[in-house]
């Protein structure tokens, strides 16, 4: 039931049915208003012919008046004769009337006994005295028309001497009427039908390319611009069809060039190094790319719609206040952590032709690195001038006591020789070793890589070490140490540059001699790890704080710088061997607790070698 007035509704409201109606109901009311008009025109008509037909001859009318206005004694009978001999098949009844309101003569036999009698009709009376003729239409049990007319005596002269009476039945006429408009009624009904045919076709003719249109704008809505509105004239429809496919066709071009336009802007957004956050005129973000989330460290829906002041951690600053102003600021995400990153956000305004500022653009660039790179340079240049004025200054005191008369001692100037030549031979090392690292660092210094057998490689250093440890023994004032291998016998062939690993694998161990104690442990080990192959060195020295793991391999670093001094490290030699491993494709890490000694990883790049690979030993 419900479809069914659905349907029925949508019938009714639409524009084909509503046409047909308009169209059928202004047919029918104007063949109503004709049909109005040509009843009551064909009614009238009738009416006055009838009228007319009934109209008693002058000749008559002039008879009756002589016999009424003579004295002779068969007057009535003459009048009643004149009467009856008058023959017209539509009038029913006559009576004749003198001045005296006096019946004279009647055509009905029925009515004869009244000849004599006085008429109480007021119409005769008055046609009597006046002189004007009355006709009026009465029912009677029937339709009739009564015509009252005056009859004159004398030639041309106003002496009236009675009126004629007479009845006549319009029941043809009537009938005649009732048949006209039946047969007018059904004519109309007929053409309103065809009307309303008529008006379907005519309405469907002007609705089908209309219909056609919505179908089409509803598909370009949906965005499928294939079809096309058939053109059924060259009229003003057919105009308005050719114009919508036209239309159609430049929307759908219109809609591939903007797609185009978004698709490279998303690539492009997508693909930039810098992160992209475009806000309303309102200051909240209604469009982030995926960089500008990944540098927040945050999920598209936690940004969308919300102030970008609230989004970038700005707490003492509006959101319209940001963009008004359209400063470069400096955003810190993740502050004191190791996810820390320092971002450079700069503003700018998005606005229409008219001047209208409708939103905002800010874009994020990671100076993370940049500004660590400062920040290291800075600590670099101090940390260089500091490590040189301590053995400058050294120097110069030693210098100058040695200017002032201390040469001439003895027992005092070797010993002052001896510490300036150790002072000089320190900052020699320190120059050499950041010469090596400023090589490093711009590239220029080559790798010699050549296929060796790492456990020979690493035996082959660890004997020298054993050599230093046997000629060491005799001398009690040197510090003791054994050294422990763990090395397999497993043949590990890696490409690396023998001198700088040697260089590498020196300073590790170097660092374990110094910082064990006496009778101490060194522990190296090697194995295999899927593709990689790793170099372990473990001693059991004081170790260092979790807290500066992280910070060892950095330059200058010192975990304790008097006793680092005292031990004569220039502080670069973790660097060094961190940017050697490093290049070699490699990584290098520590691991150690307080009390407990290091370990020192090198994880360098292996792959197996089969019987048929033919290589030479190194």
């Amino acid at each position: 039931m419900k479809r069914l007035r659905k349907k029925l509704n949508d019938t009714f409201n639409s524009i084909n049915m509503k046409l047909a109606i308009v169209f059928m109901l202004m047919l029918l009311a104007t063949i109503e208003v004709i049909g109005a008009y040509f009843t009551r025109q064909l009614e009238q008509t009738s009416i006055e012919n009838f009228q007319s037909s009934i109209q008693i001859q002058t000749v008559v009318s002039n008879q009756l008046a002589n016999q009424l206005d003579s004295d002779s004694k068969n007057a009535n009978d003459r009048l009643n004769q004149i009467v009856n001999d008058y023959n017209n098949d539509a009038i029913s009844e006559i009576i004749v009337v003198d001045n005296k309101d006096t019946i004279r003569a009647v055509s009905n036999l029925n009515y004869k006994s009244k000849i004599g009698q006085r008429i109480n009709n007021t119409d005769v009376k008055r046609v009597i005295s006046t002189g004007h003729q009355i006709n009026k239409v009465i029912d009677d049990h029937g339709n009739y028309m009564i015509q009252i007319s005056p009859l004159t005596s004398g030639n041309g002269s106003n002496n009236n001497v009675g009126a004629i009476y007479v009845k006549a039945s319009m029941q043809d006429v009537f009938n005649n009427l009732r048949q006209i408009s039946l047969t007018f009624l059904i004519a109309s009904l007929i053409a309103a039908l065809l009307g309303a045919f008529l008006a379907l076709v005519i309405s469907r003719a002007i609705t089908q390319p209309i219909e056609e249109m919505q179908k089409q704008a509803l598909h370009i809505a949906d965005g499928d611009y294939s079809s096309q509105v058939k053109i059924y004239s060259n009229d003003e429809l057919g105009q308005l069809g050719r114009a919508f496919n036209t239309l159609s066709v430049r929307i759908e071009r219109s809609q591939e060039e903007s797609d185009s336009e978004r698709r490279r802007l998303d690539s492009v957004l997508s693909h930039m190094s810098d992160g992209v956050l475009a806000t309303d005129r309102h200051g909240n973000v209604s469009v982030v790319n995926q960089m500008a989330l990944n540098f927040l460290n945050v999920k598209e829906e936690d940004v969308i719609n919300k102030p970008i002041a609230e989004v970038l951690g700005l707490k003492d600053t509006s959101s319209q206040d940001l963009i008004s102003s359209q400063k470069e600021i400096v955003v810190t995400i993740d502050p004191n952590t190791r996810d820390e990153m320092i971002l450079h956000a700069s503003f700018s305004l998005i606005k229409r032709v008219t001047g209208f500022v409708s939103g905002s653009v800010c874009v994020l660039h990671d100076v993370t690195e940049q500004q660590k790179n400062e920040d290291s340079q800075k600590q670099f240049v101090s940390n260089v001038s500091h490590e040189l004025r301590t053995p400058l200054t050294s120097l110069q005191a030693y210098i100058e006591a040695l200017n002032e008369g201390a040469w001439k001692d003895p027992n005092i100037a070797p010993k002052f020789l001896e510490v300036t030549q150790q002072e000089t031979s320190r900052m020699i090392r320190m120059i050499n070793d950041l010469l090596s690292l400023s090589r490093m660092d711009r590239g220029v210094s080559k790798m010699d890589l050549e296929f060796v057998n790492l456990n020979d490689f690493v035996n082959h250093i660890l004997n020298r070490f054993d050599m230093i440890v046997k000629t060491d023994k005799n001398n009690d004032k040197k510090k003791k140490y054994t050294i422990k291998r763990e090395l397999g016998n497993q043949a590990l062939w890696v490409e690396i540059d023998t001198d700088k690993m040697m260089q590498v694998i020196d300073n590790i161990m170097n660092n374990a001699i110094k910082y064990s104690p006496d009778g101490g442990v060194i522990t190296v080990r090697l194995t295999q790890n899927k593709n990689h192959v790793i170099l372990s060195i473990s001693d059991q020295g004081l170790g260092i704080p979790r807290k500066d793991l992280g910070k060892i391999f950095d330059r200058f670093y010192r975990v304790d710088k008097a006793r680092s001094r005292a031990q004569g490290g220039t502080g670069l030699g973790l660097a060094i061997a961190k940017e050697i491993v490093e290049a070699h494709h490699g990584r290098i890490w520590a691991d150690s607790s307080e009390g407990k000694g290091s370990t020192f990883y090198i994880s360098l790049p292996y792959e197996p070698m089969t019987e048929e690979d033919d290589w030479d030993e190194v």
